[in-house]
């Protein structure tokens, strides 16, 4: 008998960092004309990403979905919906609600932000119990300096062994970390609810993010894995097509990204 193919109920969806340079109303253009099923939206310097208001226009005007908000953690996004991480966070939270989102991603705090840090586990798990949202904390990594490591995360770059009962595993990261990106993904096993997937090359104190299959993650073996497992959460391409020399080819290599995704999400039974 042949082998049945099954695909697993798992969406893919858009990052709208993705598209950088180009801003939050592009992405979804682009994830409507490409196929996917729908965005995260990376709450950043772009006011559109900003406003729940136009975000829930765009999802209405384009037929696209918004499957995910990424709360402003970043460096750069310090200020972005005001100064206290912990209202960041409430305000991704109601945005996820409004707009029928599932997943809130969150990065781990910052060790200067060290009420935030104390707090974390035990803040995330009292929001956990208040809200149907999941919060997906994302595997981060350290800073290499003269030859050694730099954690500039707290409790830890690494969610893996901490009680997170969600996480999000970025294949960006976990080549700059330099982890073995399959074992995380088997010893989260059900706390895997969120995939960033991207590729990457290991090079030190660099985030590439590139398209999958352009670097040495095994980004085809994680998501054939979670095809076998059932995995019904998110993959989302979080790439960074900034060096893209002309918009066809920004708009290829999502296209890349998603072709890649859909064949390896699959099954043989």
């Amino acid at each position: 008998m042949a082998d049945v193919i099954r695909v697993p109920n798992a969406k893919i969806a858009l990052s709208t960092a993705s598209v950088y340079p180009e801003r939050t109303p592009d992405a979804f253009e682009l994830a409507a004309r490409l196929g996917y099923d729908g965005v995260e939206i990376m709450v950043g310097a772009d006011p559109v990403s900003q406003d729940i208001d136009v975000i829930e226009r765009l999802s209405g005007h384009y037929g696209v979905p918004v499957l995910a908000i990424h709360a402003p953690c970043l460096l750069v996004t310090q200020r972005v919906w005001g100064r206290d991480p912990w209202a960041k966070l409430l305000k991704a939270q109601k945005a996820a609600e409004r707009l029928g989102a599932r997943t809130v991603v969150v990065h781990p705090p910052f060790r200067w932000q060290r009420d935030y840090a104390r707090d974390f586990e035990d803040g995330l798990a009292r929001m956990r119990e208040e809200t149907d949202v999941i919060f997906a904390v994302e595997n981060m990594f350290p800073l290499k300096a003269r030859g050694n490591d730099v954690v500039p995360y707290s409790p830890d770059w690494n969610p893996m062994d901490y009680a997170f009962p969600q996480v999000t595993l970025d294949l960006s990261h976990t080549a700059v970390s330099g982890s073995d990106a399959m074992e995380m993904a088997v010893k989260l096993g059900d706390r895997l609810s969120h995939l960033h997937l991207a590729d990457g090359l290991g090079v030190s104190n660099k985030d590439e993010h590139l398209v999958p299959g352009r670097g040495n993650q095994p980004c085809a073996a994680v998501l054939e894995r979670l095809a076998n497992t059932g995995f019904d959460g998110l993959v989302v391409l979080e790439v960074n097509t900034r060096k893209a020399t002309s918009r066809t080819e920004r708009v290829d290599d999502l296209a890349e990204g998603l072709a890649f995704a859909r064949l390896h999400l699959a099954a043989t039974r």
